[in-house]
């Protein structure tokens, strides 16, 4: 299927299978590569599957709000946009370098589809309860906001106010998707989606490799609660880019 894309140039529906393609374009240094990984099956079932916004609505006040808090690592979030035809694949092999708008953390100005600027490590999920508080004022109950964040973001207090505020002000269309690849300094006893049920949330884990499991998760049910899906992955140091050895002498 052909679409427009935002900028008005021609563009073919992409399917899963040509994400690693798509993800290999962009090269050069600080690609945060299993920060990218992580996300990469969670980001398509999200836009294939769940999402209410395309190129021809990302305008429109009626959409669902995506929100990348872990912007330290967009690859996959890069991939997925020019897939779904927010902007062209021949924009990817440009990632990062001086004239390009995709950079190393997205920028809401410069990336068509994007609708916050992030990377800076637990901003997204008060940005997100900011952005769900704003839909409700303006009396717009429909639309889903949903913000991806990293476990390790949990290591933030910001994001515990947040989490605790939602909960306390049943901001139900409010989303959050936590990408779990064992990063986070400390963890929680119980595991993660515990530290949401106890402020209030609904809250499920799934194997975050598993597309089936991910669009059971992301459309269950959750009446007057937020809602939030941790997506296990295998751990940051083997999901692509080992850590390197210590030197011997």
């Amino acid at each position: 299927m052909t679409h427009t894309t935002l900028d008005g140039t021609a563009a073919h529906d992409t399917g899963f299978g040509e994400l690693p393609h798509l993800m290999s374009l962009m090269t050069g240094d600080e690609k945060h590569g299993p920060a990218a990984t992580s996300t990469l099956d969670a980001l398509w079932v999200l836009y294939d599957r769940v999402l209410r916004v395309s190129p021809a609505t990302a305008q429109d006040p009626a959409r669902d709000r995506f929100l990348l808090s872990k912007g330290h690592g967009p690859m996959a979030y890069y991939a997925v946009l020019a897939a779904k035809g927010f902007f062209p694949t021949a924009w990817l092999p440009g990632f990062g370098s001086y004239d390009s708008p995709l950079g190393h953390h997205p920028d809401r100005v410069l990336v068509p589809g994007a609708e916050i600027g992030s990377g800076s490590l637990g901003h997204g999920l008060p940005l997100a309860v900011g952005t769900a508080l704003g839909l409700r004022a303006r009396g717009l109950t429909d639309p889903a906001v949903w913000v991806l964040i990293g476990d390790a973001e949990l290591d933030e207090g910001s994001n515990h106010e947040a989490i605790a505020y939602a909960g306390a002000a049943g901001l139900s269309r409010l989303h959050t998707l936590v990408v779990d690849n064992t990063s986070a300094s400390h963890g929680w006893r119980g595991g993660i989606a515990s530290r949401f049920e106890a402020a209030g949330w609904s809250a499920v884990t799934v194997d975050g490799r598993d597309h089936e499991a991910l669009y059971a998760a992301f459309t269950a049910p959750h009446p007057d609660r937020p809602h939030a899906v941790v997506a296990r992955v295998e751990a940051k140091e083997y999901s692509g880019e080992p850590k390197p050895k210590a030197a011997t002498a």
